[in-house]
């Protein structure tokens, strides 16, 4: 164990003084200046001469606080996914873990570090720009989410299933090939959600299996849909309804995640994380 939290140390040093922290200390930067300036900006506008009500306010804060909140699980994707594959990959290339493991040091002792250290470099940056953005929206449109600390743990949870992707996939292809497919992934399952969603809506039991199977096999989507559910005002499931509630709008969730799939996430990690030891072993350093 004491291994483990030295690797995790070492790693999460490493993340920090890496450039990809400054380009998602940057993105991130920007996208809470532009949040800012949008619901500045909503709490001014009219429609048919008439300003918005508090409710309706609170109401369309929801929804675009999810939009702005997909946008920082997108930026720390692409920071995790690009983390983890150098984190591994890059030191079997460089012959940096052949020095490493040269030690009585087991293989999956470096590999729990390693992905101990990057989980918590992506929860701190989730929790920390979350929060961020949390309260300026409470400061702009004076909105607070029903149950933040939910969708953060949620957003923490959807980054740790991306890196722990990035990670086997290091074991096995080059680092930049494993960022790009991890990334990839991630997308590919957002829009299978979206096509299961409308399927729902539409209440084609084929289409809306598409996100079903996709939320199984990579949980990111699953995660953020549970995450959204925690960020929306309830009224907007009132309000809305319709094709919107049922799943054909893809900032809304209808109900929160179950503990049976929460508990799925947990036994993915395990064996994603099980699959990555025994490839890493198996390789030649």
């Amino acid at each position: 164990m004491t291994v483990v939290l030295t690797l995790a140390a070492l790693t999460l040093r490493e993340a920090v003084r890496r450039r990809v922290l400054r380009a998602l200390a940057v993105l991130t930067v920007a996208l809470l200046a532009l949040s800012a300036w949008g619901f500045s900006v909503l709490v001014r506008v009219e429609f048919d001469g008439s300003a918005l009500t508090s409710g309706e306010a609170a109401l369309v804060a929801s929804q675009i606080l999810n939009l702005v909140m997909f946008g920082l699980s997108l930026i720390a994707a692409l920071g995790t996914a690009f983390l983890a594959g150098p984190t591994l990959a890059g030191e079997i290339e460089s012959g940096i873990a052949l020095a490493v493991l040269a030690r009585p040091i087991r293989r999956s002792a470096v590999l729990l570090g390693k992905w101990l250290g990057l989980v918590v470099f992506g929860s701190g940056f989730v929790v920390t720009a979350g929060l961020a953005q949390f309260v300026i929206v409470r400061a702009t449109a004076g909105y607070w989410p029903p149950q933040p600390a939910a969708a953060l743990a949620l957003l923490a949870a959807q980054t740790a299933v991306l890196l722990t992707l990035g990670l086997l996939l290091s074991t096995v292809i080059s680092p930049m090939a494993s960022g790009i497919v991890s990334v990839g992934l991630f997308g590919a399952t957002w829009i299978a959600g979206v096509v299961g969603g409308v399927g729902q809506a539409l209440h084609n039991e084929g289409v809306a299996r598409v996100g079903t199977v996709s939320r199984m096999l990579l949980p990111t989507d699953g995660l953020w849909r549970g995450a959204m559910h925690a960020l929306q005002d309830p009224i907007a499931l009132a309000q809305l309804g319709g094709p919107a509630l049922e799943g054909g709008f893809p900032f809304l969730s209808k109900a929160p995640l179950t503990p049976a799939y929460l508990a799925w996430t947990g036994l993915w990690v395990v064996l994603a994380l099980g699959l990555a030891a025994l490839a890493f072993h198996r390789r030649d350093l």
